[in-house]
């Protein structure tokens, strides 16, 4: 079992940026594919960015895209989100999770996840 803990979050203001932490105990996701997910209120838990366990694959939801960068550290068994260019919109809170489907390839489905952390607030003033 791995337990997934998220740090980074807080208030920012519009233009800004954060840097969003994902770290893995318990036992190394090393070999995972990982996912930053964020939930609005009100709306449902959307993908942001997924990885591959070697770096290589990484995939990023359109809003996103040139603002926002996936990246990790095995040997700190670390995942980051450097969010960047922030906007009101990205508002939410920001939980990451691993798979326990292959780590060759990166997932972007909620259901492809098993392991999730307990999230981080993330809010950007206007």
């Amino acid at each position: 079992q791995v337990q997934l803990v998220e740090s980074g979050g807080g208030v920012v203001q519009a233009g800004g940026s954060l840097r969003l932490s994902c770290a893995a105990s318990g036992r190394s996701f090393s070999g995972n594919a990982v996912g930053w997910f964020r939930q609005a209120p009100g709306k449902e838990r959307d993908i942001v960015a997924a990885i591959n366990w070697s770096g290589d694959s990484t995939y990023y939801t359109d809003s996103v895209k040139g603002r926002f960068t996936i990246s990790r550290d095995n040997a700190k068994n670390t995942v980051y989100l450097q969010m960047n260019s922030l906007k009101p919109e990205d508002t939410a809170v920001y939980y990451c999770a691993a798979s326990r489907y292959s780590g060759r390839y990166r997932y972007t489905r909620l259901r492809e996840y098993d392991y999730w952390g307990q999230g981080t607030q993330v809010t950007v003033s206007s």
